[in-house]
């Protein structure tokens, strides 16, 4: 099986074409994203074919499960599609489908390669039904108290395709025991489906920094839609401004969001190499 591994700001992925025949995704998923027995990754990045779109995106955790939506991902995967000429963008823009919906995608051009791409995010959903969140409420989730391992957590809820669950530090991020918390909240009955985590820090207005503890993935490097939810949540408090530089242990984002409409991520995608998987292509024993 041949593929690429590819990041975005760190978060990395296998990227494999297929023609949409249904295969057992979740077991290739966990074998290729083992750090050391597989390829290593944060997850396994399908391009598919779409009807409604340029291309479609399904995008499968280390641990098999699969996520609705990846912001880093989706750029690596257009930046993959476009330059390997399996999509002909229109001007400087493609649509690719996605679980969450569809998205569209505007490409920077540097030398004849794609130096920068930026993803309309969606619209922010609030309500606790569209998290979802296990609680009564009609409006935004903001600043709901949580207690878990000693740490009394202040947490706004919003789903972009995916659900986040933001908690706002007034210390630096690197100090917050993530590894510790993080799985306990990604797996709290509060989140039917599960949550990514973010833990966040406002420098001004227009900096933050981040940490994401990822659903079926653990902390990464960065997280598109993570930084997307955190800029969005600080919005909501009224603390940052339209566009925001959101700073990970990966690298650098931009995330730009009016208040009301679509929520736009910019960042780099980069080749890391390619090669042939000469595992099983799909393991033994996937369905334990």
């Amino acid at each position: 099986m041949r593929f690429v591994k590819m990041h975005g700001t760190g978060n990395d992925f296998v990227l494999v074409e297929a023609q949409g025949e249904e295969q057992d995704w979740p077991a290739l998923a966990r074998a290729v994203c083992d750090r050391h027995f597989g390829i290593g990754a944060d997850g396994l990045l399908l391009a598919l074919p779409s009807t409604t779109a340029d291309v479609r995106m399904r995008i499968f955790n280390p641990d098999g499960s699969e996520a609705e939506m990846c912001g880093n991902g989706i750029r690596c995967l257009v930046r993959y599609a476009v330059e390997r000429g399996l999509v002909r963008p229109r001007g400087d823009e493609t649509t690719v489908e996605t679980l969450a919906g569809l998205r569209t995608v505007r490409l920077e051009w540097e030398d004849r390669r794609i130096a920068r791409v930026t993803v309309g995010m969606g619209r922010p959903r609030f309500s606790p039904a569209e998290v979802p969140v296990a609680l009564e409420a009609f409006g935004p989730v903001v600043d709901h108290p949580l207690e878990i391992a000693g740490h009394l957590l202040h947490l706004t809820c919003l789903s972009l395709g995916n659900p986040h669950a933001v908690h706002f530090l007034d210390t630096p991020v690197a100090r917050f025991p993530l590894a510790q918390v993080g799985p306990q909240v990604e797996r709290h009955p509060l989140f039917p489906n599960r949550v990514n985590f973010e833990v966040a820090r406002l420098l001004d207005r227009r900096r933050l920094e981040l940490r994401v503890w990822e659903r079926g993935a653990g902390e990464t490097l960065a997280c598109g839609s993570g930084a997307t939810a955190a800029v969005v949540a600080a919005r909501l408090h009224g603390w940052a401004d339209e566009a925001v530089e959101v700073a990970l242990p990966g690298g650098t984002l931009v995330i730009r969001w009016d208040g009301e409409g679509e929520a736009l991520l910019s960042g780099p995608a980069e080749f890391v190499f390619e090669g042939t998987w000469l595992g099983e292509t799909f393991p033994r024993g996937s369905g334990n």
